[in-house]
């Protein structure tokens, strides 16, 4: 005579397997603002955690990636964090238009992975005075918090 447990078990073991094997919502919709959300919270959290911005210490310019395909529309004070100024190519104002000429804070377009996420980031602060880096972000319980970053260039 055959165990009734058993089938529920063999059952309970599918269930769980196949939760397993399914992909994350970034996988399936993409890793793009349009269909996660998640590229401001990634960009707020290395403004935050790694350039420190907030009420003492102010953002400079904000120049987004000049990948015209990618438009993120944040709300940053959501995230804890403020731009006086965004420009490029991402947003709908000409190239030269209101361009700082002196310092601004660069980010490219997040790209996620199992690991959470990877941003490149650039400050310049002069003529001829920056620091470039790429910035490893984990999603979490807290949101999104940076892990790592190490410098790409320095000028």
């Amino acid at each position: 005579m055959r165990n009734p447990t058993t089938g529920l078990f063999s059952v309970m073991v599918a269930a769980v397997l196949s939760g397993c094997a399914t992909p994350s919502r970034a996988q399936v919709e993409g890793a793009s603002h349009a269909t996660n959300g998640d590229d401001c919270a990634v960009i707020a959290a290395v403004a935050r955690e790694h350039y420190q911005f907030g009420p003492g210490n102010v953002a400079p310019p904000l120049k987004l990636d000049d990948d015209t395909d990618w438009k993120p529309d944040c709300d940053w004070s959501r995230y804890g964090v403020s731009f006086p100024e965004i420009y490029g190519a991402a947003t709908d104002r000409p190239e030269d238009e209101g361009r700082p000429r002196i310092q601004w804070v660069e980010f490219k377009r997040p790209r996620y992975d199992s690991q959470g996420a990877l941003i490149e980031a650039g400050i310049v602060q002069g003529p001829r005075a920056g620091i470039g880096v790429v910035c490893r972000v984990r999603a979490g319980v807290a949101g999104w918090t940076v892990s790592e970053c190490r410098n790409t260039w320095i000028s």
